[in-house]
């Protein structure tokens, strides 16, 4: 099926009145922040209507973040429903939210050609798991690079 670019507060003033109505939206990744859970550019989440759904650690959410929607984990929930959420593929950078700027949450992944998983499966899991160690070798690398060098 071919796909259509559009401005993003186009798609998103559209998706956010999709996800009231119950439906849920189809977004192909843009940016690296999330990498290597997904890929730039080849593959595609299903983001699906937050409502009643309990926000936990380790879910990818859509959020609203200094005037822009956000792809990111969920690392933290606070007794207060205060959110902290990151990247994965983002060096020692985390966002604050509250549940209220939560807009969505990623049902499932479709891996360009190769497949799919759905949030709580085994697959999800391990590449969590494995997007998770690839961040932290990552910060030590950067970490003893900044003490080697500055």
């Amino acid at each position: 099926m071919p796909t259509k670019q559009i401005a993003n507060d186009l798609f998103f003033a559209s998706a956010e009145e999709f996800l009231r109505e119950g439906r849920s939206v189809e977004l192909r990744v843009k940016g690296f922040s999330m990498r290597p859970f997904v890929r730039n550019e080849r593959d595609v989440v299903v983001l699906s209507p937050i409502e009643g759904v309990e926000i936990r650690k380790g879910m990818v959410v859509l959020f609203r973040h200094k005037g822009r929607h956000v792809l990111h984990r969920v690392r933290r929930v606070g007794a207060d429903g205060g959110l902290v959420i990151e990247g994965d593929g983002n060096y020692r950078i985390t966002e604050r939210a509250t549940t209220e700027d939560v807009v969505a949450w990623v049902s499932s992944v479709r891996l360009g050609g190769k497949g799919g998983f759905s949030y709580g499966s085994c697959r999800w899991r391990v590449r969590s798991v494995w997007s998770l160690m690839v961040k932290m070798l990552r910060t030590m690398a950067v970490d003893i690079k900044r003490k080697l060098i500055g």
